[in-house]
């Protein structure tokens, strides 16, 4: 899309959403109308939490400084300050909280789940991950079919999990879009929505869909097909993108034609011709509306794929048609070609140590988060699994370990970073969470001990200032959803 039209494109988004018009900023005198997907999202107002301060914890902010004797203060669903005792006044009226002997860490986050689309009890009734009618499936989303009474979710809120993003399921060449949630467990999805997050978009390469479809005999049924695949869906998405820029630029013509008309008739020019009805803009399609985003850099393409020359050609493949990888994820073979993915700036989510379960899955090794690390990649430990999820941050001590076994000398913030802060990168979040600075979201964890010990409990769990979870509250730590209720069930923390 040229620059000229990009910014007309723009101008016509800010009409639409009842602003001043905007100067002129082409040759082209009239705005064309907004396009569908040009809106701005609906800023939510502030939490309503109260003002409590974390005083004389290890505090780790994932920002390269980690704080002993630290104070956090969280009000209104914000982080209002983050220092040393010495440095930080603790408000008139906060509730104090001694954290001392425990660490303070930002909410874990999970870039890769299928909670709530996936969910327990896993039978076919409540599966609804995979829209497998079609290798590309552009226009479905996860959050249409998540359910949030799924059991597993306070469980991830046990092991100190405040952010999610629950994407689609393998199956399909391209999956749909994903749903960056809140674990502010509600009746609804829309609830749990993460406030101003961009869309994200499922994709996935190798054996998954070449398996599901070729054995029905149909395309895809190899790699060939599958790359061809992205090839046709995002030149299809760019033709529709030319033909709203066609429409507009009709659109400006008949705007023109038209005051022309009613001058002449205000004139008493009884001869103007009309220029009749607006031309109709063409059919909406919500699928190459999602790629169209995608090219555009507005929606963040999240790519399921193991394979090392796989994710390369993807690269090359992205630049061709005009979309860009954020993450690359499992990727177990990322390692081979850490300095590619450095220099195109795309994180990775991967596991400590899965491997095996398939061939693309052969070749991992316990070091790939150490080796991305150490060569500037953004590492991200992910979980795709509703038990890893519940321990993410052992996990990530096992990366860590494996990594200096290898001598790789990685520190524990770099290590609490692939959960936290790379995460929030990789979702397009990063300046709201996954760090603990003054103004983010109060996403907060409190731990028994250091998070990196397998010995460690999540204590308490804030999400927005608002406790969602007290380990030491009784019966009561664990929050039971509807489904559960009823259930006769015997709920543990695994804190005991």
């Amino acid at each position: 899309m040229s620059r000229t039209i990009s910014l007309i494109l723009m101008a016509g988004a800010a009409l639409g959403c009842g602003a001043a018009p905007p100067p002129v900023r082409s040759q082209v005198e009239l705005d064309p109308p907004p396009l569908p997907w040009a809106r701005e999202r609906v800023e939510r107002g502030e939490i309503d939490s109260p003002l409590v301060a974390l005083v004389g914890g290890t505090v780790m902010t994932a920002t390269g400084r980690v704080i002993e004797d630290g104070v956090v203060v969280m009000e209104r669903g914000r982080l209002r300050a983050v220092g040393a005792r010495d440095e930080v006044e603790i408000p008139e009226g906060a509730r104090a909280i001694d954290v001392t002997g425990r660490y303070v860490t930002p909410g874990l986050i999970d870039t890769h789940s299928h909670m709530g689309v996936y969910p327990s009890p896993s039978v076919r009734a409540t599966s609804d991950g995979n829209e497998m009618s079609s290798p590309t499936t552009p226009e479905v989303r996860a959050a249409d079919g998540f359910w949030p009474q799924d059991p597993q979710l306070p469980r991830a809120i046990a092991g100190g999990v405040t952010t999610i993003q629950v994407l689609p399921g393998s199956g399909n060449l391209i999956g749909g879009a994903g749903a960056i949630l809140k674990l502010h467990l509600g009746r609804t999805v829309e609830e749990m929505e993460f406030p101003g997050a961009p869309e994200t978009l499922k994709m996935a390469c190798g054996e998954n869909p070449k398996r599901v479809y070729g054995g029905r005999q149909a395309f895809p049924m190899t790699r060939m097909g599958n790359v061809f695949g992205y090839r046709r869906a995002f030149q299809q998405a760019l033709e529709y993108g030319r033909g709203f820029e066609d429409w507009q630029a009709q659109h400006v013509g008949w705007q023109r034609r038209r005051r022309a008309y009613l001058e002449a008739r205000e004139r008493g020019d009884a001869d103007a011709e009309d220029p009749g009805p607006a031309p109709s803009p063409p059919a909406r399609d919500f699928g190459l509306e999602r790629l169209l985003g995608a090219r555009e850099g507005r929606v963040l393409v999240q790519m399921h794929c193991y394979r090392a020359e796989e994710m390369a050609r993807i690269i090359e493949v992205g630049e061709e048609l005009g979309f860009r990888v954020r993450s690359f994820h499992h990727a177990v073979e990322a390692y081979k070609i850490r300095d590619l993915l450095a220099a195109h700036d795309i994180s990775v989510s991967t596991w400590a140590d899965w491997w095996g379960f398939k061939l693309e899955a052969y070749d991992a090794i316990e070091e790939n988060l150490a080796l991305l690390t150490q060569a500037g990649v953004r590492g991200v430990l992910h979980s795709d699994s509703a038990m890893l999820v519940q321990r993410l941050n052992q996990e990530a001590a096992k990366a860590m370990a494996a990594g200096r076994r290898a001598g790789i000398e990685i520190t524990e913030d770099q290590a609490l970073r692939w959960i936290t802060i790379n995460a929030a990168w990789t979702l397009g979040v990063d300046e709201h969470t996954g760090s603990l600075e003054a103004g983010k979201m109060a996403d907060v964890v409190v731990w028994s001990g250091n998070p990196f010990s397998v010995y460690t409990r999540a204590d308490v769990v804030f999400i927005d200032g608002l406790t969602v979870y007290d380990r030491h509250a009784g019966p009561d730590a664990l929050h039971r959803t509807d489904f559960e209720l009823g259930q006769d069930l015997e709920l543990t923390t695994g804190g005991e």
